[in-house]
């Protein structure tokens, strides 16, 4: 055999679906399953022992505990046969007492087991179809009954011993309860099952013979001698998710709810199964436990509620309730309280109650803290820390740190520390992870989630990842021995990363198939990988190529591993061998021996090799490997192992599988060699911590010292005002009870006078009661004396009547005897004579008797003979019904196989009829809810409806309101349109005048342009003219003085008729002044007419410029340009006026109209709106009406709308006198506006030479105003 050895030393894990999977071995030591171990641990010294399964266990399903505390029964499948063993505690180690494997009786598994209370026997339950009960004296494995509980393949999940009777036995399964008593060697049923059966799922016995039952649906039930006596339902409530139960889980981890693991067990899995379906939404009793106040059983995810006994009745009442904390580190809180209590169990001494959970967790909770929660529930602790839920898939471990690394298909990642044996840190996430890897630092891990590949920094208190990789789905990743690298696999590529600038350095591809394991050797120069495709490569990392390779495509490799010289691989695959491979070739395959080897380690030393299998067990081999068959085998897990690693000195190994349990061992050497490397330098106690969190807590540490001194100085206060409070209050209490002394003292004097008084009048009163007892007594004893001769007297009569009824009947007795005698000779002459006549007839008789005996002879013979042809008839007959008889019973026999199966199928469907019966019986109640519900509802409708009716009818007459409204805005509507039309028609005549004035300016405009040209070649003319005169005058004048020099009276009649030429021309200048004032006042006539004025001035232009003096012409020049500057600017002037007054007009009737447009359109929206909302509304009537079938189908767009026109008639008139008042306001307004534009046309027409262009004239007031009138009437 190998020399190597391994120690179990520690398991972080459980299997819950091991029935009855908890209980105490005394007040410090619970038992539980884990892996293929039942674990005994220590809850205050946290050591762990270990009862390993048998060799070549598939797997725990059940456990018990005897009542005395020395037994512990196992029930195994060993090699696909059921067995029990039963180990006895109180040995160390423990040791096998018994083992049951030999049994007369068809049987596939034991589901459930209980010691009797005298622990001699042992009661086990099977599971279907065969579901026998067997009765064991155990000691001599000898089966004292044994029956069948059930037919119908119901399945059972608990049985159990009366406590204080070994003969009675409760069973209970789904739609059993069975109480069966043990006598005269066979279990017999005492109860009978009343009412519809229930899925029983829980039992325990709180009396002799009083027991509590849990269902499927919540319910409690408590049996009296097989009779039911009390039930109860529990409630559905909501967990309170306060400060309490968060400050209770402050140091615990959280958990995700999983699939649990399959089981063969018909406990958790068949209980769900059995009632998900129809009971979703009521708690399910999956355990009960009894104490000595009461019991405590399960109510739901998360849920256990304490109930205890009720002093006078024998009824239980609910007391506590607990539950498992909400846990705020968990990736879905809301989840982490959402699991099943599967099994509970009280200390010894009743101090702490334990519980396993559907999520493989132990909880505990002392029940003083139960009684200290006042109103609100208590909260469960973890009792060691959380554990995985689900297979674990990946396994590493570190150089500087005692640290293990897991992760879980429970999304979680987990670091564990094997020398204390605790959990470190813990986290969860969205992503299952698939695999792990630990940098030798211990500082850093590599996790390889679905959705990518992530590179985390482990803190102190946290898990924090700084940097992710689109790696999909990794299945594998290592970092290397020295750290600086690490690989992580993407199907069939190895990719390879450094950790110093975090950058792919090469992607490794040739493999064809999935890759399933990778290896670095010792150096980090190379790296060996293997895959399901029968490759396995050695890649050289500096040039990224395979150095050597080996292929064999019938073997799917599951591990390889490298020796420490990197000379040898080992690889182990589906081919149930181990590979030794160098130098691209098989050197040599050593058989597995049937099972399929799932892992390979081998240590640093290169003197040991580990390997996992399939079935959950580990070999441990000396290396070199021998030829024949010399290892180590070791019990470990429950399911395949997945990963296994051997730490870094080579002291301890460690594995994990698929049951989700992580075991380490201690390895070491039976030759006595060196196992151990030397450790040059301890373990590290350096962690990182971020500096933020360090700054906030040394924010939070300085916040709260100066919490804690004020809290001092408060308390401190609080003390001070308590002291002088409590002394005030001692003064007072003191001087309350000196003077309650004082008066208890007077009382005191006063009842011991009064007591005496007493003592006095009590000896007279019994004086007084002697004396009159005593004349009571003589009274009495003289009555007594003469109802006693009385009663004498009578004696005496009495006496003397019974001696003489004595002789009477003496003498009556010998009347008799002589009657007696007469009447007995006279009834034997009377025999006789009869006794002769009989003897007469017998002799006649025995003659016939003769004769008829010759006559039989002879038909005898007749009938012989006739009877053996009749025989023969009937032979042959029979001969052919039997051959009949024998055909149509081998037709018949096939006939009854096929009835026994249809029989058989009708079986099953009549099973499934039942479940979906029950399931409609849950839809029913569900649809019971719901028509209540509903019919809550339609109350609520009508309700609603009534209110919407009552509103309809408002927004209909609101409608109709505004329709009428609205029709007396359409007809003032339509008086303004007339209004603004006749406007429009007084408007244009003036614009049109407007138009021609604005013609006529531009002509004299024009015209005036022309005359301005021509007076200032007029002017030019006049100068000139004017300096021709100065210069003819001047002549004129030297000529004139020239004779006057000569001569004086000639000078002197020279100078008078100077003088009288001058007079002549001054008045003939004054004579064309006023011919010309004369025409031009006649031109001016002609000032409205350009044509003729036109022509008016050509002409007198004509007359006077040619023969007319510059003086003149200049002078009527000037007056013309000022008459016509005074008369246009009278004309501008008027034209101005007038266009204001008409834009302020037009402005005045658009700003009107504008806000009358405005007013309509909010309105029709309006209107528009209401009847939308009344199509509506009828339509959901309609629809209720429809869904309620209380009227007929009526579509809303049919329901007639003429109802509100009726009353549009009745309140028209009042709404219409409103409207006319406001539209005679607005016409008599137009009326004065109106009148004002015409005087002030008049004014202007009385100006002289102001008349209208095109003598069109407005129309007249009266006739527009009539026309008005008859429009609005």
């Amino acid at each position: 055999m190998s020399a190597v050895v391994a120690q179990t030393l520690h398991v972080f894990g459980l299997r819950s679906h091991v029935a009855n999977n908890i209980f105490y071995f005394d007040e410090q030591i619970i038992i539980f399953p884990s892996g293929n171990h039942c674990v005994k641990y220590n809850v205050d010294q946290k050591w762990q022992k270990f009862i390993p399964g048998s060799d070549k266990s598939q797997g725990m399903l059940a456990l018990s505990i005897s009542p005395n505390r020395r037994y512990l029964a196992i029930s195994e499948t060993v090699q696909e046969k059921p067995a029990i063993t039963i180990y006895e505690l109180s040995s160390i180690p423990c040791r096998k007492r018994k083992v049951l494997n030999n049994f007369d009786f068809q049987v596939q598994k034991f589901i459930s087991m209980a010691f009797s209370p005298d622990s001699k026997y042992l009661l086990a339950q099977t599971s279907p179809p065969e579901s026998n009960l067997v009765y064991w004296l155990w000691e001599k494995q000898k089966v004292m009954a044994i029956v069948r509980i059930d037919t119908q393949n119901n399945p059972v999940y608990q049985v159990s011993f009366s406590p204080q009777d070994n003969t009675q036995v409760c069973v209970t399964g789904n739609g059993m309860f069975k109480l069966l008593r043990f006598t005269e060697g066979t279990l017999k049923q005492t109860n009978f099952q009343r009412g519809e059966p229930q899925n029983y799922l829980a039992h325990t016995w709180v009396a002799d013979d009083k027991i509590v039952v849990g269902t499927d649906t919540g319910k409690l039930f408590l049996f009296e001698s097989g009779d039911q006596r009390w039930e109860t339902s529990i409630m559905v409530k909501e967990p309170t998710h306060d400060s309490k139960s968060l400050d209770v889980i402050q140091e615990s981890e959280s958990l995700i709810e999983f699939p649990p693991i399959s089981s063969p067990l018909p406990s958790y899995e068949q209980m769900v199964a059995t009632s998900s379906h129809s009971q979703l939404a009521m708690p399910q009793v999956f355990a009960i436990a009894a104490y000595s106040k009461g019991f405590a059983c399960s109510a739901g995810p998360g849920r256990v509620l304490l109930f205890e006994k009720m002093e006078e009745k024998d009824f239980y009442r609910e007391s506590r309730e607990i539950r498992i904390p909400v846990d705020p580190q968990s990736n879905d809180p809301s989840q982490s309280d959402k699991q099943d209590v599967l099994c509970l169990c009280f200390s010894p001494s009743e101090e702490t109650l334990v519980a396993s959970t559907s999520k493989n967790q132990l909880y505990s909770i002392t029940m003083s803290l139960t009684e200290i929660s006042k109103g609100e529930p208590a909260h469960f602790e973890y009792l060691m820390y959380p554990l995985h839920s689900a297979p674990i898939t990946g396994l590493a471990t570190c150089i500087r740190k005692p640290l293990i690394a897991t992760c879980s298909l429970d999304r979680s990642i987990r670091i564990w520390n094997y020398e204390t044996n605790t959990l470190e840190l813990f986290k969860e996430y969205q992503e299952e992870a698939y695999s792990i890897s630990l940098h030798p630092s211990g500082h850093f891990i590599v996790v390889g989630f679905a959705d990518k590949l992530r590179l985390m920094n482990l803190l102190i208190d946290d898990i924090r990842s700084f940097k992710e990789y689109s790696v999909r789905g990794c299945r594998e990743c290592s970092f290397s021995n020295g750290g600086h690298l690490f690989a992580a696999v993407s199907g069939n590529v190895i990719h390879v990363y450094t950790t110093t600038n975090l950058e792919n350095i090469s992607s490794l591809k040739g493999h064809t198939g999935k890759i399933r394991s990778i290896v670095w050797n010792a150096d980090d120069s190379k790296l060996i990988s293997g895959g399901t495709d029968g490759a396995v490569y050695e890649w050289n990392l500096s040039t990224g190529k395979r150095e050597t390779e080996c292929v064999l495509k019938s073997c799917s490799y599951n591990c390889v591993t490298v020796s420490p010289d990197a000379k040898i691989i080992f690889a182990v695959g589906s081919d149930h061998t181990l590979k030794e491979i160098a130098d691209s070739s098989i050197l040599r395959e050593i058989s597995a021996f049937d099972v399929t080897y799932t892992t390979i380690v081998i240590s640093h030393s290169g003197r040991m090799m580990f390997v996992g299998t399939s079935v959950g067990t580990i070999r441990a081999m000396k290396y070199p490997l021998p030829l024949q068959k010399e290892f180590n085998e070791y019990q470990a897990h429950a399911g395949p192992i997945t990963k296994m690693l051997l730490t870094f000195d080579d002291q301890f190994l460690l594995t994990a599988a698929e049951d989700g349990c992580l075991f380490t061992w201690k390895v070491f050497d039976k030759d006595g060699r060196g196992i151990k490397r030397e450790r040059e330098v301890g373990f590290a106690e350096e962690v990182l911590v971020t500096k933020t969190d360090m700054e906030e807590k040394a924010q939070v540490m300085l916040e709260l010292k100066t919490r804690v001194e004020e809290l001092k100085m408060e308390n401190e206060y609080q003390l001070r005002l308590k002291d002088m409070n409590y002394s005030e209050k001692i003064k007072e209490l003191t001087d309350k009870f000196i003077q309650e002394m004082e008066s208890l003292k007077t009382k005191n004097q006063v009842l011991r006078t009064e007591k005496e008084k007493q003592d006095v009048y009590h000896r007279e009163h019994i004086e007084d009661l002697l004396d009159k007892q005593s004349r009571e007594l003589q009274d009495l004893e003289c009555c007594n004396n003469q109802k006693l001769l009385l009663e004498y007297e009578k004696y005496q009569e009495l006496q003397l009547k019974s001696q003489r009824m004595q002789e009477e009947y003496e003498k009556q007795l010998r009347d008799n005897d002589e009657t007696k005698s007469q009447a007995l000779e006279e009834l034997t002459e009377f025999y006789e004579a009869k006794l002769q006549e009989k003897t007469t007839l017998l002799e006649e008789a025995q003659e016939d008797v003769r004769q008829q005996l010759r006559e039989f002879e002879e038909t005898k013979k007749q009938i012989e003979e006739d009877e053996d042809r009749e025989i023969q008839d009937i032979k042959t007959k029979y001969e052919k019904k039997l051959r009949d008889e024998k055909e149509s019973n081998l037709r018949l026999k096939g006939e009854t196989g096929i009835m026994r199966k249809k029989f058989s199928s009708l079986q099953k469907e009549i099973e499934e009829r039942t479940n979906d019966i029950e399931t409609l019986k849950g839809e029913q109640v569900k649809l019971q809810g719901v028509i209540k519900s509903l019919e809550k509802d339609i109350q609520g409708l009508k309700r609603e409806i009534q209110e919407r009716d009552e509103t309809i009818q408002d927004k209909e007459k609101r409608i109709y309101d505004l329709k009428k409204k609205n029709q007396e805005l359409g007809k003032f509507k339509f008086v303004l349109d007339y209004k603004i039309k006749e406007l429009k028609k007084q408007i244009e005549p003036r614009e049109n005048e407007i138009r021609v004035m604005k013609e006529q300016i531009q002509e004299m405009e024009a015209e005036l342009e022309n005359f301005h040209k021509q007076n200032t070649q007029l002017e030019l003319n006049i100068t000139e003219l004017w300096q021709k005169l100065r210069a003819t005058d001047q002549e004129m004048r030297r000529e004139r003085q020239k004779p006057c020099l000569l001569s004086g009276p000639c000078r002197f009649t020279s100078l008078n008729s100077s003088e009288t030429i001058k007079s002549l021309w001054e008045r003939d200048l004054e004579a064309l002044v006023k011919r010309f004032k004369t025409d031009l006042h006649n031109c001016v006539a002609y000032i409205q007419e350009p044509r003729l004025l036109k022509e008016k001035i050509r002409g007198l232009f004509e007359k006077y410029v040619q023969r007319a003096d510059m003086v003149e012409i200049a002078g009527l020049n000037t007056d013309l340009q000022q008459e016509y500057a005074r008369q246009r600017e009278h004309l501008e002037r008027n034209l101005a006026t007038l266009k204001k007054k008409v834009v302020k007009e037009s402005e005045l009737h658009r700003t009107d109209y504008v806000r009358i447009m405005q007013e309509n359109v909010s309105l029709i929206k309006e209107i528009n709106e209401l009847r939308r909302e009344l199509k509506f509304t009828r339509s959901q009537v309609y629809d209720l009406e429809a869904a309620l079938k209380l009227t007929k189908k009526v579509r809303p767009q049919e329901v007639s709308e003429t109802e509100p026109s009726r009353d549009m008639l009745s309140t028209a008139p009042t709404a219409r006198l409103n409207e006319q008042e406001e539209t005679g306001r607005i016409i008599e307004m137009q009326r004065l506006e109106i009148q004002r534009l015409r005087d002030q046309i008049q004014e202007q027409e009385q100006i002289t030479g102001f008349h209208t262009l095109a003598g069109v004239r407005l129309p007249s007031l009266s006739n527009s105003e009539v026309d008005l009138e008859v429009k609005t009437n």
